[in-house]
């Protein structure tokens, strides 16, 4: 194949490698087809404008954060720092250090369209912190994002010195390796951090959750409940950890807010991801698509590393910029499995707990309460929603009910 044709070759490959991961790993059952109901049947008009403008700011602040961060990365490409581009003697460290320096760097830069996301937060009522809180939790989550970024751009420098340009063959298996580790020691070193876990106490919902675990069959781990209303009044529920580190975590505000049945309904929803091994298949979605993403990555890199470079380091600025790029166009791609498998814990759990009604006055709550927007433009949806949205999931209990 010609030099010119192999980067863009490898481009179409990673969307056929990402489309066929899509469709390996994609539930076969997933429930009826939704019911199809109107948004204005469920919301007032007036929620539903202020969920619309809300989506669209943030969505042109998620926007304008990548312009950001793609032009920072640029203009390192453009101009790496002398440091890097000179010969040194301790590669491994200069490598960690620009790994670290960069993180910084795209946080720095993009921190004021973070603070204007968070004050659009603020205005429609999420918002509950104080600025004295955020800049801690800005602080550490940059020094977190720094230091993950430096081991991360020492082992670049590692796999590229030891193998030269194959070293995206070692870089896809560190990736996977990566996200393993951090799947598994997130929610037991990083997660604790930022918020207090506890778990949760013995009474009704705690039997609750026990029963209904034993009737999925699975090993549910822990059931913890974080204090989120620290930050937000946005209600949520998340399966995080690994092995031993497996739990089940839920908002302190959605036990506060919901109603019993309610959380009930969304523990079950949560188990259905346990049963089906939803975070380690998400694990195999990424070893599958990481060795040709990773060498599209290494090949636009090459392109872009200015030939003066000395080090492997110089060439991290052009792996950033080129991760990103892939990441992102793979994460619309990916979005497609995880709606799949929204909608099938959706399914499983009102197979679990049969309530349509309940489900249906859930949705509802959550739009509310997060400030969503129950029924996103078609585009919005296909590539960047990675749940149904709640029109389609209330049209699933509507389907059922019937």
């Amino acid at each position: 194949m010609p030099r010119s044709l192999r980067l863009p070759a490898m481009l179409v490959a990673v969307v056929v490698v990402a489309e066929a991961g899509v469709l390996l790993l994609r539930p076969r059952e997933s429930g009826p087809q939704p019911k199809a109901v109107l948004p204005t049947a469920y919301f007032s008009t007036a929620e539903i404008d202020r969920a619309e403008a809300f989506r669209s700011r943030q969505l042109a602040l998620y926007g304008l954060r990548l312009a950001i961060e793609a032009g920072v990365l640029v203009a390192l490409v453009r101009r790496p720092p002398k440091r890097l581009t000179g010969a040194t003697r301790r590669p491994v460290v200069l490598g960690a250090v620009a790994g670290a320096g960069i993180s910084l760097a795209l946080g720095a830069a993009t921190l004021p369209v973070r603070v204007i996301a968070r004050e659009a937060s603020k205005d429609v009522g999420l918002v509950t912190q104080g600025w004295a809180d955020y800049a801690a939790d800005v602080v550490k989550g940059e020094l977190v994002g720094a230091a993950m970024a430096g081991v991360g751009g020492a082992l670049v420098v590692v796999v590229i010195r030891r193998f030269g340009r194959r070293w995206w063959i070692a870089g896809s298996a560190v990736i996977v390796g990566y996200g393993i580790v951090l799947t598994y020691l997130a929610p037991i070193v990083i997660e604790p951090l930022f918020n207090e876990f506890k778990p949760l106490p013995r009474g009704d919902l705690r039997s609750d959750v026990l029963s209904l675990a034993s009737r999925a069959g699975v090993e549910v781990g822990e059931v913890y409940e974080v204090d989120a209303s620290r930050r937000t009044t946005a209600s949520n529920a998340y399966v995080a950890g690994l092995g031993q580190t497996k739990r089940v975590v839920l908002y302190d505000n959605l036990l506060r807010d919901f109603k019993p049945a309610e959380v009930r309904l969304i523990v079950a929803h949560e188990l259905a991801h346990v049963r089906y091994r939803d975070v380690p298949q998400g694990l195999l979605y990424l070893a599958l698509v990481a060795p040709m993403a990773m060498f599209a990555t290494a090949l636009a890199a090459e392109r872009l590393t200015p030939r003066r470079a000395a080090t492997p380091a110089a060439s991290l600025p052009a792996i950033a910029l080129s991760a990103m790029v892939l990441t992102v166009s793979v994460g619309f791609i990916s979005n497609q499995l995880s709606r799949a498998v929204e909608k099938r814990a959706d399914f499983y759990a009102l197979g679990l707990v049969p309530e349509p009604d309940v489900m249906i006055a859930m949705q509802q709550r959550l739009v509310r309460s997060n400030v969503s927007d129950p029924d996103p433009p078609a585009l919005v949806r296909l590539l960047l929603a990675t749940h149904p949205p709640a029109i389609e999931r209330i049209g699933m209990a509507e389907a059922l009910r019937d």
